[in-house]
């Protein structure tokens, strides 16, 4: 195993975490109801909120660019 796969790996397990974490907009309820809420459809993201979804896209943007990398060498 290279050492860009296991990077690759450590940065794969990172970016599930990160996206296991984040909470869902969707309730459970609605889920299996079919019913669809628009009401906090506009709420803007603030706080841990807000910080964790751009942890999330530099990690994403981050995976993808290794992936490139990877197949490249």
């Amino acid at each position: 195993m290279r050492p860009i796969d296991m990077i690759l790996l450590l940065v794969a397990l990172v970016l599930i975490t990160l996206v296991v974490l984040q909470s869902s907009k969707d309730s459970a309820a609605n889920a299996f109801s079919g019913e669809k809420s628009e009401l906090f459809n506009n709420q803007k993201q603030r706080g841990f909120e807000l910080v964790m979804n751009r942890i999330t896209l530099g990690v994403s943007l981050l995976f993808i660019t290794l992936s490139v990398i990877a197949i490249a060498i």
